[in-house]
């Protein structure tokens, strides 16, 4: 079969050969309808709109995304032409999980508050959410869950409405997936009403989609000092992104929250298991692993002072806020992260503590 991906997918194009298959590998932004025309299989990631203006007239049958979210396929258009597609949900919770805990602890250093007695509000609790909600607990955060559809669902009263979140958190971190409709839209969840109504925040960080957070409501709540600091990771019209508001956030990334080693093998080993079961290979899936990392040892004196030696992410906001303009090329060159768990972490505190 032949098999047009993005360039930027990392161990797709040799599994894919291993597999037996013709493999066309393409920067994202440039697959067009001539590209696909007579391509059986399309992977791709957010910047690569799947939908009647790309496929039609194709013979593609399987798409999949090496990505979480999903915003960028039409569904409806899949369903009703006999395309299967498949996302990476839960592909790099860990990455994202290390961004919100290094752009925490490097806030708490700085501003001089530590996250013991904090309270956090997680907005969104799938995969990533919980992961992030139970750290803040072990760290000594009393966290507040904002997830409607759970809440229906579950029928649990573990959840609380995004009123009380904003009314009574020190941190709110947003982690839904993009909904423009339905019943539990997310499109501007924190818009002018919701940045109005905060009581306490003095950290706001998104690092789910763009147009969760109305952008030009946040830079009015920061111009105005109704919230104190903001952590961008993802952006509204992202590439192109507001100057202003660049320069106001504490922090500010290329939509890299996701990015690491870990989580990229994770995203490309899930879609390729979801095309291999499409194509009805049993085979073993032809991955790599990765090495360790080197130096593979850190030593720190706080679990704090460990996270932000294995990932500060001040470099890459310096980054982007002196060249912002190369937005796109600063994320698909990125060099990945490894992931805590990839690290022997000693903490030293007078004697070696394992």
């Amino acid at each position: 079969m032949k098999a047009v991906i993005d360039e930027k997918i990392p161990f797709l194009r040799e599994a894919l050969e291993a597999m037996g298959h013709c493999v066309v590998a393409l920067p994202g932004v440039k697959i067009c309808t001539d590209d696909v025309a007579d391509a059986d299989a399309l992977f791709v990631r957010t910047r690569t709109r799947c939908d009647k203006a790309l496929l039609h007239g194709s013979k593609v049958r399987f798409i999949g995304t090496a990505t979480i979210g999903y915003d960028h396929i039409d569904a409806d258009y899949c369903a009703e032409n006999g395309i299967r597609w498949a996302s990476a949900a839960g592909c790099n919770a860990g990455a994202v999980l290390q961004y919100v805990q290094s752009v925490i602890y490097a806030w708490s250093k700085e501003r001089g508050c530590p996250v013991e007695g904090l309270f956090l509000g997680v907005v969104g609790v799938g995969e990533i959410g919980s992961r992030v909600a139970a750290w803040a607990e072990e760290a000594g955060m009393t966290v507040y869950r904002n997830d409607p559809p759970r809440q229906e669902k579950e029928g649990s009263d573990a959840f609380v409405s995004l009123a009380e979140i904003a009314e009574k958190c020190d941190i709110i971190t947003f982690h839904p997936t993009l909904e423009r409709a339905g019943r539990y839209p997310s499109y501007h969840l924190a818009d002018e009403d919701f940045f109005a109504s905060l009581k306490n925040c003095r950290l706001l960080i998104n690092a789910s989609r763009g147009p969760v957070v109305d952008n030009k409501a946040l830079l009015a709540a920061l111009e105005n000092a109704v919230l104190p600091d903001a952590v961008l990771d993802v952006w509204e019209g992202e590439p192109d992104l507001s100057l202003p508001l660049l320069n106001k956030v504490y922090i500010a990334t290329p939509h890299i929250a996701g990015y690491s080693a870990e989580g990229k093998l994770n995203a490309t080993a899930l879609v390729l298991k979801a095309f291999a079961s499409f194509v009805g290979y049993d085979g073993e899936l032809p991955l790599p692993l990765l090495p360790a990392p080197e130096p593979s040892a850190v030593v720190a004196p706080t679990y704090a002072d460990a996270m932000l030696q294995i990932y500060n992410p001040h470099a890459d906001s310096l980054r982007l806020k002196q060249l912002p303009s190369s937005f796109e090329e600063q994320r698909n060159n990125y060099l990945l992260r490894r992931e805590p768990g990839a690290y022997k972490i000693s903490l030293k505190c007078n004697k070696m503590l394992k």
